[in-house]
């Protein structure tokens, strides 16, 4: 029996790419075949390659929070002292994930909806550094080359990761040239396949900080496990498909094939922008040119529940997102990041303005 659901505008889990669903439709490949161990291998070279790096790239089942707290608990041992600047609900949990494994977060506030300043950074010493490039919540694309400038010119020595959940194959980002020592994402967002698996990209430089931390989320014992086309514990194979092939699929030449990706996206958050500005919408981001390209976030026009503007989206067939934090039952968000059609685009925009044309 067939199964009508909504598409989804949410800023994750997103539409799947057809490759993606080719992948999960086949029969069950054996973690520990040949095959999968091949497999592995293959994805964990074209997800270093896609950031431009020298290090690797490793595989966790789980979200992106996953590998967030793999990442921290591998790199920095309890009382190390890590800036993490906070405009949005993803950069909390930065720091939540920080106290949780004994760090002493340096926490600068600011105002959900602005972009971070290097002139942010707090005059205290540090040993790293927890940032976030798209804060899914708020919409802002946060300045993380300029970011990691100013870390490296005041701590040389100390560790740069970043939160690239819904950068990774969205924005323009690279690991060992913008200074970066580790990047977190997952499978749920720009590589437009199911929930369930996160990436943890290493630097040079953090895979000889590497050390043993826990026991599932032990990125050293999952790193010895990938060397070898294996990994510690049982993954989730069929995702591992499915990111391998969607990758194939829309990026066969690697990263030269992205820059016409991210033109792609960006300019499909910005016609989103042009038609809330059309209807007098009031954008979330503060700043036009801090706009992330993997979410549009607008404040609910007058007269408007969060919980009625979900619904008359649901009557025309989309499923769009409201606001967390702070910000919940104040915002919307919709997001081009998954699978479209030129037509189901264009279908998306002509919706969301006969649905806020009501307001």
């Amino acid at each position: 029996m067939a199964v009508t659901r909504p598409r989804l505008l949410t800023p994750g889990p997103v539409n799947l790419h057809p490759a993606a669903l080719q992948a999960l439709a086949r029969p069950q490949l054996h973690h520990r075949s040949p095959e999968a161990a091949a497999l592995i291998r293959r994805l964990r070279a074209r997800l270093a390659a896609m950031l431009a790096s020298r290090g690797e790239a490793v595989l966790l089942g789980g979200s992106g929070t996953a590998a967030m707290e793999a990442v921290v608990r591998a790199l920095f041992r309890p009382g190390a002292r890590v800036w993490v600047p906070v405009a949005g609900k993803f950069a909390e949990r930065w720091v939540e994930i920080a106290r949780a494994a004994g760090l002493e977060p340096q926490v600068s506030e600011h105002p959900w909806g602005a972009a971070v300043s290097p002139d942010d950074l707090p005059p205290v010493r540090i040993d790293g550094a927890l940032l976030t490039h798209s804060e899914t919540s708020t919409g802002v694309l946060h300045p993380l080359r300029s970011l990691v400038a100013a870390v490296r010119a005041r701590a040389p020595e100390a560790l740069v990761v970043v939160d690239a959940v819904t950068s990774f194959l969205v924005a323009e980002i690279e690991l060992e040239s913008w200074g970066l020592d580790a990047a977190v994402s997952g499978s749920q967002k720009g590589a437009m396949s199911p929930p369930g698996l996160a990436f943890a990209w290493l630097a040079p430089r953090a895979l000889e900080r590497l050390r043993p931390s826990g026991y599932y989320l032990d990125l050293s014992r999952e790193l010895a496990a990938q060397r070898q086309g294996q990994t510690a514990f049982t993954p989730p194979i069929q995702i591992i498909e499915a990111v391998h092939d969607v990758l194939e699929a829309v990026w066969p030449h690697g990263r030269d094939d992205l820059a016409r990706h991210w033109a792609a996206k960006a300019e499909a958050t910005a016609r989103f922008y042009a038609r809330g500005a059309e209807l007098g919408l009031r954008p979330v981001p503060s700043r036009e040119e801090a706009c992330s390209p993997a979410t549009a976030a607008f404040y609910l026009p007058p007269g408007w529940t969060s919980e009625a503007l979900s619904a008359a989206f649901a009557e025309r067939g989309w499923r769009v997102a409201g606001g967390q934090g702070p910000l919940k039952g104040r915002i919307f968000r919709v997001s081009a990041m998954g699978y479209f059609t030129p037509a189901e685009l264009e279908r998306a925009y002509s919706d969301f303005t006969a649905v806020l044309r009501r307001a």
